[in-house]
């Protein structure tokens, strides 16, 4: 059934007055996933001074109050984990088990945010006046535009709403338009549990909203998650402001797998970080650097699992892997592809579509190259891995710091000493200990060095350095 869409605008759901929008199934093109128009940009004027008039309110709700909210939508979103998960492979491709674990982990983030309520509030010094106690509280900022991709639908959305929210921020959420599904069922679970008008605002929208959303002046802090070439324009359009940004941008991610790795472990988490979600994760390994004494040994294990990996659509039980997002994206990976083999890349393996009538599939794929290439440095978003070789350690992780990107490495082997020196001297800000590239856990800082990430990380209490901002106040009693 094609749902309709809707745009949330003070607590009403109201249809779009721009342009008219359809989403179409990337594992089956005939299937139409949600129709209606998007938002215009009366709609976002409408939602960003709902969100500015709600601002005072809500600030002033104890956390207690709105951690409640947070925690009734965890329980909605939970008790449709399998429904929508489902409706997430349909909508993005994932496989179902992806698609119903990113719904959970969407309500294990809005619990964990819920949760701050009863951690600490703020720090207290001492002065060096008598009678006097300082005390560093934090403030909500305001209005944040929180501007979200097509790769994890619920789950990235509910990890920059959920600690905006208990901070006591409003928001206006600009989600990608190829998911505008998943949007309106994290949205729709926050206002069924409770959440004032105004104080979340979903605008369905193309991209020219979404730059009037950045140049808003109601909005006083941004958070975006996307490609790096947007990310930095909207740092510089913020800059201009004189608003703070959190940007996540892109990532090329190794995994090092060097001479003493427990070789059957790393098999299993570089396919996992490579091919999972179609490897459209900035988190993803998309490229491989192998310690010369064991790379042949492993390409060959490599190879095996890769053409084995079952690939079609994505609600199949026995299917391990699903499409790309859309016919752009397809169109780039395989030009890429192509090129690097033109350019002297070898295959290494390559796997199969299975019987799919249609849809935006791309053979999970191995290259190896000698030395520079475009496929080494340019983030292609797709099931694409390229291997180089190393001599020695230092020069392995030579490789994996080579390029602009630093979000995630993950490095295989026995010796804590060269595990200590990996978190040290790599240049991302993550680092695995042999386990995949991908993965964040809500509790715990995520962000980028070098060119993937521009302020303050994502979750855990690193959150509430981006979502709030400090106030000291000098307390005492009166004359002494």
């Amino acid at each position: 059934m094609t749902v309709e869409l809707k745009q949330l605008i003070n607590g009403e759901w109201v249809a779009g007055s721009g342009r008219a929008h359809a989403v179409h199934s990337p594992a089956d093109t005939t299937v139409l996933v949600a129709a209606g128009p998007l938002a215009g940009p009366e709609q976002l004027t409408a939602a960003t001074e709902s969100a500015h008039r709600a601002a005072r309110g809500w600030a002033s709700t104890p956390m207690h109050e709105r951690a409640a909210i947070l925690s009734a939508a965890a329980s909605i979103v939970d008790d449709h984990a399998q429904s929508w998960g489902a409706e997430l492979t349909v909508e993005e491709g994932k496989t179902l088990v992806e698609g119903i674990g990113e719904v959970r982990r969407a309500a294990q983030i809005l619990r964990y945010c819920a949760g701050a309520a009863d951690r600490d509030a703020g720090t207290v010094y001492h002065s060096p006046r008598r009678g006097e106690q300082i005390l560093v509280t934090r403030k909500p900022v305001g209005v944040v535009a929180a501007i979200t991709p097509f790769n994890f639908p619920i789950a990235i959305p509910a990890w920059k709403i959920a600690p905006a929210l208990i901070y006591g921020n409003t928001v206006v959420w600009k989600p990608a338009a190829a998911v505008p599904l998943l949007a309106m069922r994290l949205a729709s679970a926050l206002h069924d549990a409770g959440l004032p008008a105004g104080v979340l605002n979903l605008l369905v929208a193309d991209s020219a909203v979404g730059g009037g959303l950045v140049d808003d002046p109601r909005i006083d802090a941004i958070t975006f998650t996307g490609s790096t070439r947007v990310g930095r324009a909207i740092a510089a359009s913020a800059a201009a402001r004189g608003i703070p940004v959190q940007a996540e941008m892109g990532g090329k991610n190794a995994a090092v797998v060097l001479a003493d790795a427990d070789l059957d472990l790393a098999v299993d988490q570089v396919m996992a970080g490579a091919f999972r979600s179609t490897g459209q994760k900035c988190t993803a390994t998309s490229r491989l650097v192998l310690a010369e004494s064991i790379a042949d040994d492993f390409t060959q294990r490599l190879a095996k699992r890769v053409e084995a990996l079952v690939v079609g659509d994505p609600s199949s039980s026995s299917v391990e892997m699903g499409p790309l997002i859309d016919a752009k994206s397809l169109a780039y990976v395989t030009d890429s592809t192509s090129k690097a083999i033109a350019a002297g890349a070898r295959m290494v393996a390559q796997g199969s579509v299975g019987d799919v009538a249609s849809g935006h599939f791309f053979a999970p794929t191995v290259l190896e190259i000698d030395g520079d290439d475009d496929i080494w440095r340019d983030e292609l978003f797709g099931p694409v891995l390229a291997v180089r070789r190393a001599a020695d350690v230092g020069e392995a992780f030579a490789l994996a710091n080579d390029g602009e990107y630093g979000l995630s490495v993950a490095v295989f082997t026995r010796d804590l000493e060269t595990a200590m020196r990996a978190s040290a001297e790599l240049e991302t800000g993550i680092v695995h200990i042999n386990s995949e590239s991908a993965g964040a856990d809500p509790h715990v800082p995520f962000g980028g060095a070098k060119r993937s990430g521009y302020g303050p990380s994502e979750q855990g209490e690193a959150s509430r350095e981006f979502f709030t901002h400090a106030c000291t106040t000098y307390l005492r009693g009166g004359a002494l």
